[in-house]
């Protein structure tokens, strides 16, 4: 009973810390890097080393508090974030929590699934799986909710494309490619170097 007291205090010590680390990179130079459209975000780094570390239960807390400064990040002048809000700010809170809160979750349902088979496969799996889903997620979100409004739409006829899809390709593409290569070589690095060091994960 006592040693289940110990490890519960740990965990919400450790998720607390994780939980911290995001909000201080959230508003620091540290999460984002900032483009004129979709900002590029390594937000997605402690959510995969927590969800590696902590699970999918402390990855959806993860994701729940990175999606939580998204939508602050709105409210404080980002000019693609406060478009949304001004056109849905009910779409927009959707748009920028669930989709991170799944993605912390089925990062670490992916690392807990490959790791029966190979434990070091199980590691890099989560940390690719942690950004692609952010994308995947976000911007299901956005062609679900805002596609067809005036703003999305000057975006479209901007870019070229003729279709969701290729929309989605052209408007972060590239920035999807630059947070899946950061994510992949970081979270894997730190959650194997905790996970050593804790002997959790």
């Amino acid at each position: 009973m006592e040693n289940n007291k110990k490890n519960r205090t740990r965990y919400m010590t450790e998720l607390a810390l994780m939980s911290a680390i995001i909000f201080l990179m959230a508003f620091t130079p540290l999460g984002y890097f900032r483009t004129p459209g979709l900002s590029i975000t390594f937000l997605t780094v402690p959510v995969a080393v927590g969800a590696i570390i902590l699970g999918p239960e402390g990855g959806a807390v993860c994701g729940l508090v990175f999606g939580i400064t998204s939508l602050i990040q709105c409210f404080m002048g980002g000019s693609f974030g406060s478009m949304l809000l001004s056109i849905n700010p009910l779409g927009t809170a959707f748009t920028c929590i669930v989709p991170r809160v799944l993605e912390g979750l089925l990062c670490g349902l992916v690392f807990r699934w490959i790791k029966r088979v190979s434990k070091n496969s199980a590691y890099f799996a989560a940390s690719l799986a942690c950004p692609l889903l952010n994308t995947v997620f976000f911007m299901s979100a956005i062609v679900l909710i805002f596609y067809h409004t005036e703003y999305i739409q000057g975006l479209v006829q901007t870019l070229g494309v003729t279709n969701p899809l290729m929309f989605v390709v052209a408007f972060v593409g590239v920035q999807g490619m630059i947070e899946a290569v950061v994510c992949f070589l970081i979270a894997s690095a730190v959650s194997r170097a905790l996970g050593a060091a804790l002997k959790t994960a």
